[in-house]
């Protein structure tokens, strides 16, 4: 794992730097101390990349634990329904026209996260199974997603409805250090929570009941991973929209790297996350299109949805 770990940074380091002159108007190294091009990697750029280390660091530690938690390799962190709930609250900003003041679309966003984890919580009860939480999680998903769509056909005006629209889409494009500065407290410590959890979620690979009889508890377990995955997710969605498939990507491509353990996935995972979101960013930036740049969140599921229909048919062909 430490050599693995240890490579995945080694990319990182490598990958960063070039995040940082890629673009429509590609910077060259030794012009870069330059006054516009200082402006570019600074205020535009730097931030940009920071965001995307963060967002897909969170998202790929969150569906690394979500897959073990519900001992499911398909399983993703928009299950939960703490994705939608943070869009539906993004959506309502945007819709009533507040998102225009400072700080109100990822505060919305956050309340939204914040209300699915209750919800969530007090539906799935202390002592609730992981079945139960599933549909749980499924049910506000899908409560979440109908409010969206009443939304979207209610818009106010036709900007409004092209704003709730395109930022549903999903980007990092246009952010700034105040993005990060939501970001990355709440990335940082979801995280820290997930890895918290390894040791249980290791325990649960065993089953419900010999994970009890290990002395893990399963009301805290749970309530490890409805904050670890409320904050990166709801983090992710308030600064940069719905950006799907990295959690369900990412640990497919990790597990073979390491013994399969959930507690030895969810790091690699997050910095794999991280690359992935980054080199993706850089492929929306760099594409010539006629209409502007590609959405991230366009691009990662025209990425996820072939890798997802690979791993329904793998499975087929597993069970047959």
């Amino acid at each position: 794992m430490t050599r693995l770990i240890a490579f995945l940074l080694a990319l990182l380091a490598l990958a960063v730097p070039l995040s940082l002159l890629a673009g429509r108007v590609w910077l060259y190294p030794f012009s870069a101390s330059s006054g516009n091009a200082l402006i570019i990697l600074t205020e535009l750029r730097l931030p940009r990349a920071v965001l995307a280390l963060l967002v897909g660091g969170g998202l790929g530690a969150a569906g690394a634990a979500m897959q073990g938690y519900l001992r499911n390799p398909l399983a993703d962190p928009g299950l939960f329904g703490i994705a939608p709930g943070a869009a539906l609250g993004a959506v309502l900003s945007l819709w009533t026209g507040l998102a225009a003041q400072p700080w109100t679309l990822p505060l919305f966003a956050l309340v939204g996260a914040g209300g699915a984890m209750a919800l969530l919580a007090l539906i799935a009860g202390r002592n609730g199974s992981v079945t139960l939480f599933t549909l749980a999680g499924m049910m506000i998903a899908s409560l979440a997603g109908a409010l969206m769509s009443l939304a979207i056909s209610l818009a106010p005006t036709p900007f409004a409805l092209s704003e709730i629209v395109t930022w549903l889409m999903g980007a990092l494009s246009d952010r700034s250090w105040n993005d990060v500065m939501v970001a990355a407290p709440l990335s940082m410590v979801g995280i820290a929570l997930l890895l918290r959890a390894g040791r249980a979620l290791d325990a649960l690979t065993l089953g419900e009941v010999a994970a009890r009889s290990l002395g893990i508890e399963p009301g805290r377990l749970r309530w490890l991973m409805i904050a670890g995955i409320g904050l990166t997710v709801g983090g992710s969605v308030a600064v940069a929209g719905i950006i799907g498939f990295v959690g369900l990507i990412v640990p497919h491509l990790v597990r073979p790297l390491t013994d399969g353990r959930p507690s030895r996935l969810i790091l690699p995972s997050a910095l794999a996350g991280a690359m992935l979101l980054l080199m993706a960013d850089c492929l929306c930036r760099v594409l010539p299109l006629a209409g502007g740049e590609l959405r991230l969140g366009i691009a990662l599921s025209l990425l996820g949805a072939p890798f997802f229909l690979h791993l329904l048919l793998r499975l087929r062909r597993e069970l047959t």
